[in-house]
């Protein structure tokens, strides 16, 4: 994906705004096949982190304009992205956990839907070493066992999978409320394509 704006050296030297170049260079890695419960982790993980990181600052981006990076020597500003952050790969994980297990159970056969919850607090606890705050960890796991008491695997991978994850990018983005609801159809879309792409990757990549 090519970058459209043009940044200067010293503004690439924050630690989110690497991370999300990292994110948008993984994109174009080569594709790992999904043959194991660690693989399905692995890429759960991955893609979740992309969607979520890449959304969020490409709203930030289109928003404040070609300086957008200078924003963040704003430590409050900081600080409301870093939390948006984490909030949207919460549930953008819920998502993609739920839509990739009920995907494998209607066309492989594939009776792991128990596992959901594993996989799921596997990757939270591992983002712990990343920084993740633990208050944000605790409420996405109550929050996910909430939805996987409603889930239904039969149906979830073709009824709107990534809505929640889409709402959230609109809730949680630091954007003033009254721009956002100007942009919210536009916030929405952007995911729901970026998940369309992530959909396409896993069909492909599932070993059979």
């Amino acid at each position: 994906m090519a970058l459209k704006y043009k940044f200067n050296l010293k503004d690439i030297k924050l630690t989110d705004f690497k991370v999300y170049l990292l994110a948008l260079f993984k994109g174009i890695l080569p594709k790992k096949k999904i043959k194991n419960i660690e693989d399905l982790q692995e890429f759960i993980k991955t893609k979740s982190a992309w969607v979520s990181q890449v959304t969020l600052y490409n709203y930030l981006k289109t928003r404040m304009g070609t300086r957008w990076v200078l924003h963040f020597d704003d430590d409050v500003f900081l600080g409301s992205v870093n939390k948006a952050k984490w909030n949207i790969y919460v549930v953008s994980l819920q998502d993609l956990t739920f839509y990739s297990l009920s995907y494998l159970l209607v066309f492989f056969n594939y009776r792991g839907t128990d596992k959901a919850k594993e996989i799921y607090e596997n990757i939270l606890k591992n983002e712990i070493q990343n920084e993740m705050p633990q208050e944000i960890i605790e409420k996405g796991i109550e929050s996910f066992n909430k939805r996987l008491e409603k889930v239904d695997w039969n149906t979830y991978y073709k009824s709107w999978p990534f809505n929640e994850s889409a709402l959230a990018l609109y809730e949680w983005a630091p954007v003033a409320p009254e721009l956002k609801t100007l942009d919210r159809k536009i916030v929405l879309n952007s995911m729901i394509l970026k998940w369309d792409n992530i959909k396409d990757e896993f069909s492909k990549l599932i070993a059979v």
